[in-house]
């Protein structure tokens, strides 16, 4: 009997967990790939993978952190499998609704965008890793090391690396 209301508490415990976090997971996720049929799936992954990892979970970093790096890995997992394209940097700046933007200055940016994306794709490891929770999950160093398991400085360092080196890979369009 005791073994039964341990799983229900669980259940109940991880339900409560789910609600309260879905919606930024699921917007974490939308920033990145911007299709719901996707982002959906790929959130119901991340809460899949954290119950069933989060025995592992150290409290070292905020539950959200946490979900954000399951997220991530799902969301890289995807992108290995289909060899897609991610999704534009410069969207997550602009408004889906930028009524008065022209449509060349909408292509533009989205190939400069594309472009931005293809050299983050190309970063070393560590880089990408650092750049994309910085980026897209908009997390600060404190979480970005507690999550990577490095110090803060170095989560700094390695973000401002790879910014210079994406500047200079676009100024040069090599990489």
């Amino acid at each position: 009997m005791k073994k039964k209301e341990k799983g229900e508490r669980r259940m109940n415990d991880f339900e409560k967990l789910y609600k309260e976090y879905y919606p930024r997971v699921y917007s974490f996720l939308y920033k990145i790939c911007r299709n719901h049929d996707l982002c959906e799936e790929m959130t119901q992954e991340t809460f899949f993978q954290a119950y069933l990892s989060f025995h592992k979970f150290r409290g070292n970093s905020s539950i959200f952190t946490y979900l954000a790096a399951i997220a991530k890995n799902v969301y890289f997992k995807y992108l290995r499998k289909s060899k897609v394209e991610t999704v534009d940097i410069d969207l997550l700046v602009t408004s889906d609704d930028d009524s008065s933007a022209q449509p060349y200055e909408v292509l533009e940016k989205k190939l400069a965008a594309e472009k931005v994306n293809r050299f983050i794709k190309e970063l070393p490891k560590n880089y990408k890793d650092v750049v994309f929770l910085r980026i897209y999950a908009d997390l600060p160093f404190s979480e970005i090391a507690a999550n990577l398991g490095i110090s803060e400085n170095s989560a700094k360092v390695i973000f401002y690396r790879a910014k210079k080196i994406l500047k200079e890979a676009i100024k040069n369009d090599t990489m």
